[in-house]
């Protein structure tokens, strides 16, 4: 007997990528028409996500940038994925997102990580002289939760606004640590599988399996991050994919470009070395036409069961980026109903 999949909710994960030959202005131009091409294919939420001293990453103020697709859309959430908590105050993050779910409410995301997501001279430039420890992360994210919720009586330190939004925070994360912490804290839980995936699936189990229900959530919810290339051929796919293999290498290797245009066979240049590099890298990642972009999600979804695929698409023409979602959101549909057995 088989068990039919479901087809999972669609969503987005945006860097803003600023493109050789193009400027940030049209990096977050760009990032705006493809939340409101997003929202138009039905997607859930689009989040973005925080990086610091990165070349070709336009992403940095993340709590801007929602705020700028958030009135750009109608009724897609909105979120960071994530927040880098280590560098910021919690009350300082309480108040942005406070603010914009006051802006714009029930639509606003707080996805929460634990790295300081930039190198070591640009976190210490971020946290001055704080030091982290283990046991900061767990505290400052209850702190946020009570900022965030309802007011209490004789409650001094009071966000304003943030107290009584109850915008929904999410617990961000590649290794077992956050997935623990949002099982313990009935959180819903997203695995950067994007770009770490390799404990993607002990994660999701150990989260399932320690999950505590609470005012937030009631049931374990799980969102994967898929790298996803779609183009109407399995050919044009990979030469299209071929500008994220570009990324990928130049994260690899310390040399942090621009989002480069593709390259055709780029990866049959590659020495076997690098190309095993990208391939762990990318290993959640779906590249290919419709056909094989169906079997790509079916696959993580019988693999994985999340709730949610988060996509994550490095294509250098924006229209071509667009056509991918299509495609992407067409399979997703698909899916709706398939058997597990064959895929």
């Amino acid at each position: 007997m088989t068990t039919p999949l479901s087809s999972p909710a669609l969503s987005m994960l945006d860097l803003v990528a600023v493109r050789e030959g193009g400027t940030v202005a049209e990096a977050l131009q760009i990032a705006l028409r493809t939340a409101q091409h997003a929202e138009s294919l039905g997607f859930k939420r689009y989040w973005l996500a925080e990086h610091h001293n990165m070349a070709g990453i336009a992403s940095s103020a993340t709590a801007v940038l929602v705020g700028h697709i958030a009135g750009g859309t109608r009724s897609m959430r909105v979120g960071s994925g994530g927040v880098m908590l280590p560098n910021h105050a919690p009350l300082v993050v309480a108040e942005a997102f406070g603010t914009l779910a006051e802006l714009y409410p029930g639509r606003i995301d707080l996805g929460l990580g634990r790295a300081p997501g930039t190198d070591p001279l640009t976190m210490r430039a971020l946290r001055r002289d704080r030091l982290e420890t283990a046991d900061d992360f767990p505290r400052d994210v209850a702190e946020l939760q009570r900022l965030l919720g309802p007011a209490q009586p004789g409650q001094r330190l009071v966000a304003t606004p943030g107290a009584g939004t109850n915008v929904p925070i999410w617990l961000l994360g590649s290794s077992l640590f956050s997935a623990q912490l949002a099982a313990e804290r009935g959180l819903p839980y997203a695995f950067a599988s994007h770009f770490a995936p390799r404990l993607l699936l002990q994660a999701i189990e150990l989260y399932r399996r320690l999950f505590k229900p609470s005012a937030q959530l009631a049931k374990p919810y799980v969102v994967m991050g898929v790298p996803l290339i779609a183009a109407p051929t399995d050919e044009e796919a990979e030469f299209l994919a071929s500008s994220t293999y570009q990324r990928v290498l130049g994260i690899l290797t310390g040399d942090r470009r621009l989002l480069l245009p593709p390259v055709e066979n780029f990866a049959a240049q590659l020495d076997p070395q690098a190309r095993i590099a990208i391939d762990d890298f990318l290993a959640a990642a779906v590249i290919g036409g419709p056909e094989t972009v169906q079997r790509g999600l079916a696959a993580l979804l019988q693999a994985t069961r999340a709730d949610e695929l988060m996509l994550v698409s490095d294509v250098f023409d924006p229209q071509l980026r667009l056509r991918s979602l299509d495609i992407a959101a067409a399979a997703c549909a698909a899916l709706s109903g398939t058997a597990q057995q064959g895929l």
